[in-house]
């Protein structure tokens, strides 16, 4: 798609690998009592996987809670990667995380971004929901 000119799709699909970590990692500061001391602190490095598309961040949790996690995960993925192409957003590079936002194409950085946040919210506030402690 990126060598076809076609980079709405590679915005999408870097938003919806960095949501699953940030937004689980948003769950765990959100909503403190439904995470072991554990899940807390693996939480805080998600931020900075999730920040550089690194979707690695979120196998424990997926892991450890599959049925609850993956679902939410998907749904924030889901959300965060329309917004994405609904505001326009195109993105010439294969992978760069935070790094690459700058590089963003049509539409705004500032509105990829917020796809990011909607996205995070989204899989923070499924998870923080359906998650027993």
């Amino acid at each position: 798609m990126i060598e076809a000119g076609n980079f709405a799709p590679h915005a999408a699909i870097m938003a919806g690998g960095m949501v699953p970590p940030l937004g689980i990692a948003l769950a765990t500061t959100l909503f403190k009592k439904k995470f072991t001391k554990e899940e807390r602190e693996t939480g805080v490095s998600s931020y900075f996987l999730g920040a550089f598309f690194i979707t690695e961040g979120a196998i424990p949790f997926a892991a450890a809670d599959p049925g609850r996690v993956i679902p939410a995960s998907i749904a924030g993925s889901a959300t965060a990667g329309a917004f994405a192409m609904w505001f326009g957003n195109g993105l010439p590079a294969p992978h760069g995380g935070v790094f690459v936002i700058p590089a963003i194409q049509g539409g705004s950085p500032w509105l990829y971004v917020l796809a990011l946040l909607i996205g995070m919210v989204v899989t923070a506030l499924i998870l923080g929901i359906i998650k027993n402690r």
